[in-house]
């Protein structure tokens, strides 16, 4: 049963972290995203290798491709998160978003690179 927790916390996560880079995607859109960043006083072209983290990120963990790495490569991109929503409180239903979310999630992307991929990965070289 492990295992199968093991591949369903990789599967969240990539499911997670692809979503999120496509709301910035389609939602957002890349301008407007690139907008918001240099609206935090973050250098606009840092949204373009977010994006790329997320969307990229979440199809790799989904696929269970380099789990250990990815995971930890989408660490910087969740504490970037908690820093934006920092002064909002804890609480992620507060305005503008809390930490509480980014911290939980960055500590699961954590967890995920010390577990390892689980199930349905192609090679336990790429894990």
């Amino acid at each position: 049963m492990q295992a199968y927790a093991i591949t369903l916390l990789r599967l969240s996560l990539g499911t997670l972290a692809l979503a999120h880079g496509l709301l910035k995607v389609f939602v957002f859109t890349v301008p407007g995203t690139v907008g918001y960043f240099e609206s935090l006083g973050l250098p606009g072209f840092l949204a373009y290798p977010t994006i790329l983290a997320e969307v990229g990120g979440g199809l790799l963990l989904i696929l269970g491709i380099y789990t250990r790495w990815i995971s930890l490569a989408l660490v910087p991109v969740l504490l970037g998160a908690t820093w934006v929503h920092s002064g909002n409180g804890w609480m992620f239903s507060n305005e503008g978003g809390g930490w509480e979310f980014p911290v939980f999630w960055t500590l699961a992307l954590l967890v995920q690179a010390g577990l390892g991929g689980g199930r349905l990965v192609p090679s336990r070289r790429l894990d």
